[in-house]
């Protein structure tokens, strides 16, 4: 049997060239992926930036921390609590103390993430003066990079400033350094301070009142200390995704071109059985070929992904996935992984086949006519009626137990696939009628390809499974994203009832004197809000924080219709909050234990109870029960004979030069509209691309390994009279037959999908409206039907190009 399978790679290896080049690619995707992932579990921590040459730094308490009979629980603050005036007091009894304080600047001109400090932290980071001085008075600054120089007048949102000199930028932030006094008046209360004393010393001092911070970990300290975790785990999800797609679409079009090639040999099989063989024998031989296929294909596979891991890694820190110091290092055993994953998958792709192989007859040497009897085999059916009646039975029970389940990235990802398998199974059963409805003109052409579809169904769903699968990813991805973001919008537009929205400028928030210049706009009605956090403590061991708003209950019902289940807005108080369904004790009397965005704990009565909604329905305090917390927005109603456009004038007025934006209603939805996370964006992007470039592959193969077969049918009807361009028109039809039947069920099973995503809003009391992505369909089927009619009719045309008396002496 092995010369024979030896024998079988060299003669038909066109048969064997798709699934080379599938696993191929596939065990190459792996590789570059495990190496990604692999380095990142192994990336160092990033070292302190802006105190690097600090020698101790004492930051105030931004952690809150529960005990539990399973040990403490931990959850960022909100509001971080500043270094205590006592503390600050006794540090500078052991040595000189710097306090840092930190505030966001807008600066025409100037880049839009700018931040101000004071003068005397540049030397800790340490910066450099490239040009000019350090600054003396009030007026003047000093600022990283080359985007102002000495001398030039600046206007920030905290007045005019003059240049006196530049830094050498650290590549970490865009700063601003203004004196040491200047920066005490626009920054908040002290955050974080530098000690040049005895760290011991230092932590006798502070006790429990903060954190005092050496070494490494002094980049606490820094502005978002776990941005570089957070992309490592942006990026591990988007590569483990892809990963999982990558298997999942591979061994789906192994499997389909070892049952097509098998279906292509059932004379060969059955000469082989006449001749003697039994038909484990034929089983061993198939699955001997998938093994030399798989062996050879995961060791190129490999080779080409450990050239490609490299490219990966700086694609990703140039799309600003990865942190700038990102690389892949020395590993071995995602090649172990990849190439191993690749040799099962080749084998589990062509076992269904081996064993439809063995059960070829003897007689099947005595057809002549090429006709599919039962192209759907017991075990698919069976595989595929299970699939999907677990997709059925898992939605079901997501849409009675936790609708909100099926709008987590993570469901909406990979319980499509579920479906999307199952119907590539069951296709068979639809395709015949379904190719016979697309053919169904009354024509010579449309006779044959109707005709040709059904008798070769086989042939029909190797090239429409793919397409399926493809146009089915695309739209049930990108039409659940699309969906989501509508249901968020449509939340957000029913929610808002305020003429107009204020903003601050980026970063910034709401001083109490501008706050009260707007209070006095003649006509508007203000209702200023602030962005907080509380965490509840949910049974006894898991410690859920949830986003919430401080806002005043009066103001707030004249500005925002909140969706209530129970309760009103007007019930809220000081000793009240209004929580969602989502919180496991929401009956309104209910009183609940929970610790405010500073850590402080409250005992809270629950006044009102919002529906869970699409994951956007905090919580609402009362300012008092947001310490720390700065308006960030203020919704405007305008008063029963008020006219609009002289309200917004006033308001511009109120706020001054720089102090943020006025919207109308409209402008401002329009501006907030919710979009796709941009990690997510290209990670379902790269997805996509992964499964339309693999139909290719299937489609590509497929028709090829189709064009040998049908060499002696165009004779015999180029003999009958029919002209080559007809001949040509033929197999362009089939082929855009077969890929418009598996585009048309996969838009069927995007809607089925989207379907149960459109349920769950509607049980989370969301408006949904449905939202197909019909462009991205559009093009997935036409780049899979330009495939398909190309690669289907160049070679029946290479063919044409012989006499039809010597092809239809061709045997096979």
């Amino acid at each position: 049997m092995l010369s024979v399978t030896l024998r079988t790679l060299r003669t038909r290896w066109t048969a064997f060239t798709g699934s080379f080049v599938a696993l191929c690619l596939g065990v190459a995707l792996l590789t570059m992926m495990g190496l990604a992932l692999a380095s990142t579990i192994t990336a160092p921590e990033r070292g302190p930036e802006r105190f690097a040459a600090a020698p101790v730094v004492v930051k105030g308490l931004d952690t809150l921390r529960v005990p539990t009979p399973l040990g403490a629980r931990a959850s960022p603050l909100a509001h971080p609590r500043p270094v205590p005036d006592t503390t600050v007091a006794l540090l500078r009894r052991l040595g000189p103390v710097v306090e840092d304080r930190s505030f966001p600047v807008r600066a025409e001109g100037g880049p839009a993430d700018l931040v101000g400090h004071p003068w005397s932290t540049a030397a800790y980071a340490p910066y450099d003066l490239a040009t000019g001085r350090a600054p003396r008075t009030v007026d003047e600054a000093v600022v990283t990079g080359d985007w102002a120089h000495p001398g030039q007048r600046i206007r920030t949102g905290h007045g005019t400033v003059r240049v006196v000199g530049t830094l050498t930028p650290r590549g970490f932030e865009n700063a601003v350094f203004f004196t040491d006094a200047r920066a005490a008046r626009l920054g908040s209360s002290t955050a974080q301070l530098v000690v040049h004393a005895d760290p011991a010393s230092v932590r006798k001092a502070v006790g429990d009142s903060a954190r005092v911070l050496t070494g490494d970990a002094r980049r606490l300290a820094d502005a978002d200390p776990g941005r570089d975790r957070e992309a490592l785990t942006a990026m591990n999800a988007l590569l483990g995704t892809a990963g999982g797609v990558t298997a999942f679409v591979s061994i789906f079009v192994v499997a389909s071109t070892f049952a097509f090639a098998v279906a292509q040999r059932r004379k060969e099989f059955a000469l082989l059985r006449t001749a003697g063989a039994a038909p484990a024998q034929i089983r061993r031989s198939v699955l001997a070929e998938a093994l030399a296929v798989g062996v050879l294909a995961s060791a190129t596979g490999c080779a080409l992904g450990a050239r490609g891991a490299p490219l990966l890694a700086a694609r990703l820190v140039d799309e600003g996935l990865a942190p700038a110091w990102f690389t892949v290092g020395e590993h071995t055993w995602p090649y172990h992984a990849a190439f191993w994953t690749g040799l099962l998958v080749a084998l589990s792709g062509a076992s269904a086949a081996s064993w439809r192989a063995g059960r070829t007859a003897p007689t099947e040497a005595l057809r002549e006519a090429v006709m599919d009897s039962g192209p759907l085999t017991r075990g698919r059916l069976l595989c595929g009626a299970a699939l999907l009646l677990t997709a059925a039975v898992l939605t079901a029970l997501s849409l009675v137990g936790d609708p909100s389940d099926l709008l987590h990235r993570k469901t909406y990802i990979s319980r499509p696939m579920l479906l999307i398998t199952a119907t590539a199974l069951l296709a068979p059963l639809v395709l015949r009628p379904l190719t016979r409805l697309l053919t169904c003109l009354p024509s010579a052409v449309g006779l044959l390809v109707r005709e040709n579809t059904a008798t070769g169904v086989r042939r029909t769903a190797a090239l429409a499974a793919p397409v399926l699968v493809t146009v089915a990813l695309a739209g049930s991805l990108l039409g659940a994203t699309a969906t989501l973001r509508q249901a968020k919008a449509t939340e957000t537009r029913d929610r808002t009832t305020a003429a107009f929205i204020v903003t601050p400028a980026a970063g910034a928030g709401f001083d109490a004197d501008t706050l009260r210049r707007l209070r006095a706009v003649p006509g508007a009605r203000v209702s200023p809000t602030s962005s907080t956090a509380v965490h509840v403590l949910e049974d006894g061991v898991a410690l859920i924080r949830s986003e919430a708003r401080a806002a005043t209950p009066g103001a707030l019902a004249a500005t925002t219709r909140l969706p209530l289940v129970a309760g009103g807005p007007g019930d809220l108080d000081d000793d009240s909050i209004i929580v969602n369904e989502e919180w496991r004790r929401h009956r309104v009397g209910d009183r609940v234990e929970v610790w405010l965005g500073d850590g402080t704990p409250r005992t809270l009565r629950v006044a009102a109870v919002m529906p869970t909604g699409t994951g956007g329905n905090g919580v609402y305090v009362t300012p008092r029960n947001a310490p720390g917390a700065r308006v960030d927005r203020v919704d405007v109603a305008v008063e029963d004979g008020t006219a609009p456009a002289s309200v917004a004038p006033a308001l511009r007025e109120a706020l001054g030069a720089g102090g943020g934006r006025v919207l109308a209603r409209e402008a401002w939805l329009r501006a907030t509209h919710p979009d796709t996370n941009r990690t997510t964006r290209l990670g379902l992007l790269l997805v996509l691309g992964i499964a339309l470039l693999y139909t290719g592959i299937s489609v590509v193969n497929t028709t090829v390994m189709a064009a040998s077969d049908r060499v002696r049918d165009l004779a015999v009807l180029r003999l009958a009279g029919a002209t080559r361009w007809q001949l040509l028109r033929l197999t362009g039809a089939e082929a855009l037959t077969a890929v418009t039947a598996g585009a048309l069920l996969g838009v069927l099973v995007t809607c089925v999908n989207l379907a149960g995503l459109w349920s769950a809003l509607a049980l989370l009391s969301v408006r949904p409206t449905l939202t197909l992505p019909w462009e991205a369909l559009g093009t997935t089927a036409g780049v899979c039907a330009l495939l398909a009619v190309a690669t289907a009719t160049v070679p029946a045309a290479l063919a044409l190009r012989r006499r039809p008396a010597i092809l239809a002496g061709v045997r096979e």
